[in-house]
């Protein structure tokens, strides 16, 4: 059975569906990346604007539908990935036992990097993700208040610069957060390219 990831924001139309394929893109078939909105609308397509960013780099999100978020999901996900603080409270409210298991992209990502190299081992994404979480959130005592970067902001309906940024955000959080599942064999290999 796959390690499922929910990826949640408000409308389900920019951050959170790019993440998804972004996601889902880097990791291999052992996990399975999906999306809501605390305020999504069901069966609506990825903003334009975000499938053009994720299709210059060769992802198709043609056949993403939005969602709105429920407990269902929540209770369904292994992990679940909020794109700010306030994302992460409602998501929350709808299944306070996913408490342990939600955290927004930019805290993972942060946390991700203070786990000692090599000390995540599995031989498929999800079993490094299932021990890289555990290990990255057990740090947070340690970071307290250190989040004001955290945050992405939500591009939809504003400037081009907007959106650029806000993927720029996303692409930089993802990238931190994929480079930290691989042994530290695949990450000097990657740094080398």
């Amino acid at each position: 059975m796959a390690y499922s990831v929910l990826v949640v924001c408000t409308g389900n139309l920019c951050r959170s569906p790019a993440v998804q394929h972004l996601l889902a893109d880097a990791l291999d078939d052992s996990v399975d990346v999906t999306s809501a909105g605390t305020h999504g609308m069901p069966g609506w397509p990825i903003d334009d604007r975000m499938a053009a960013r994720l299709a210059d780099e060769g992802i198709d999100a043609t056949a993403f539908r939005s969602r709105p978020l429920t407990a269902d999901l929540m209770a369904g996900a292994d992990l679940v990935i909020a794109l700010t603080a306030a994302h992460r409270a409602p998501a929350l409210d709808l299944f306070p036992a996913a408490v342990r298991r939600t955290v927004t992209l930019g805290e993972l990502a942060r946390l991700a990097h203070e786990v000692p190299p090599g000390s995540v081992v599995g031989r498929t994404d999800a079993e490094r993700l299932a021990a890289l979480v555990p290990a990255a959130l057990a740090q947070r005592h340690r970071f307290l208040g250190a989040g004001q970067d955290d945050d992405v902001p939500d591009p939809y309906r504003r400037s081009d610069d907007v959106y650029r940024l806000a993927y720029a955000h996303l692409r930089w959080h993802v990238h931190r957060l994929v480079a930290a599942l691989r042994p530290e064999e695949d990450v000097r290999a990657d740094q080398l390219r």
